[in-house]
């Protein structure tokens, strides 16, 4: 019963924590897995008086990967609320900002939020449905991971081709009529593609180091000023007027339920295909489905986004334990707290079945707090100066990628930003920025 109670405990602490990483616009999972796995030792320390309720060393860092899970789980909840109300997307959801900024200024800034938690909610549950048939299409005996492996180089291509050759901006800044337009758009496109994969190789390269002794991730000031700056200081200049939002149910997902159904399906399908292939993210996976979907509209977007963002995070799990490979930082620190014994039988490993209550758990718990907050946002939103708010944001952002990562740190936001400010001028989709990761991969599969 105890042990219960402390999955429970830890969970939901990981939940709040995940609301605290959602709203805080540049503070990432990543950044709470690798703090609390330098804390392990200490944690253990902590809880050391535990053990006369026969609760283990092990079993401690069982409830710091849940914790860590958890916060992964609530924060691809609650990341839509900035999203939507600030326009300060993390990588995840940089897609969804135009859609969900539309309904904003609509006065529909809680539908967005609710539609994307149903989306997210929606994933959990056709994830832990399709769970034991993924494994065997994954692992033993269909093998399709191996076989993935093979032509791992022409998928990841396949993929940045099939991300350009859809792009939709056309630019007409230079008189040109007819088809040129749209070939410009993605000329655009590649150019953003290759620039971002130079500048992620440069990079990369580079050590960054916390002037208070945090861990440094690298890819903390890059992608912050890929994809979170640029947003927020065009709203800085644009100085938009937010009307007074809509507090009230939707009834658009019951009116819709054919649409909304295939959205979260293909968001599903393509979030578990990223956690997968190493190199691509939610972005990613959000072009490929709505690329099999075909045209939807803008709250269609959002629920498939939302789907997209939460099957990932529930899946790179499942993945880990099926091919022992981590694919985002949550998991890498996962990875390192306990032991990951390779899924091979039809009962899964105790391990992954303890991380597999978190999942359900905190998926359940951050669909109602996601609406809770959502419409607490949009009830006092309107009476928040949105400039100084937005200004806050972008010096909270700056701030923790000098207190992460230095001034080296700052020196590659500033330019990861101005790169990042192409997409906003032209009109091109900032998924291309992903090229940061993809162009390294390729080339280090070539």
């Amino acid at each position: 019963m105890i042990d219960l109670l402390l999955i429970i405990t830890f969970c939901i602490l990981g939940v709040f924590t995940g609301i605290l990483t959602g709203l805080l616009p540049g503070l990432h999972v990543n950044n709470i897995a690798l703090i609390l796995l330098s804390l392990s030792t200490s944690i253990i320390a902590l809880l050391s008086g535990l053990a006369v309720y026969g609760v283990t060393e092990e079993f401690i860092l069982i409830l710091i990967a849940i914790f860590i899970l958890s916060v992964s789980i609530s924060h691809t909840f609650h990341d839509v609320i900035p999203t939507t109300f600030l326009g300060a997307p993390d990588e995840d959801t940089a897609l969804s900002v135009l859609p969900a900024h539309t309904m904003l200024l609509e006065g529909k800034g809680y539908e967005a939020v609710s539609i994307s938690a149903l989306g997210s909610y929606g994933a959990i549950l056709i994830c832990f449905l399709i769970l034991l048939p993924i494994r065997f299409i994954i692992g033993q005996p269909l093998q399709f991971y191996s076989t993935l492996q093979d032509i791992m180089l022409y998928v990841l291509i396949a993929i940045s081709i099939l991300m350009i050759a859809t792009e939709k901006a056309r630019i007409t800044e230079f008189g040109f009529k007819g088809k040129i337009p749209a070939f410009l758009g993605m000329g655009f496109a590649l150019f953003l593609f290759i620039l971002s994969g130079f500048f992620g190789m440069v990079a990369l390269g580079m050590s960054v180091e916390s002037p208070i002794g945090l861990d440094s991730p690298v890819l903390f000031p890059a992608l912050s000023g890929l994809f979170g700056l640029p947003t927020l200081l065009t709203s800085l200049a644009t100085k938009p007027s937010i009307p007074k939002q809509k507090i009230e149910e939707t009834d658009y997902p019951s009116k819709h339920k054919k649409q909304t159904f295939l959205s979260i399906l293909s968001g599903s399908g393509a979030g578990i295909l990223v956690s997968i292939i190493p190199g691509i993210t939610s972005a990613t996976g959000t072009i490929l489905s709505m690329t099999f979907r075909g045209e939807s509209d803008n709250k269609q977007t959002i629920i498939t986004l939302s789907a997209v963002n939460t099957a990932c995070a529930f899946f790179v799990v499942i993945v880990l334990f099926i091919i022992l490979k981590s694919r985002s930082g949550a998991t890498l620190a996962i990875m390192e707290l306990i032991s990951v014994q390779e899924w091979t039988q039809v009962l899964m490993p105790i391990n992954l079945t303890y991380l597999l209550i978190a999942l359900l758990l905190s998926g359940t718990l951050s669909y109602f707090l996601t609406l809770k907050v959502g419409k607490t946002f949009a009830k006092y939103f309107a009476n928040i100066p949105y400039q100084p708010l937005v200004g806050g944001t972008i010096l909270l952002i700056v701030i923790l990628v000098f207190l992460f990562t230095g001034p080296l740190g700052l020196l590659i936001l500033f330019v990861a930003t101005s790169i990042g400010m192409i997409p906003v001028q032209w009109g091109v989709r900032r998924s291309h920025c992903m090229g940061i990761l993809l162009i390294p991969i390729i080339l280090y599969f070539l």
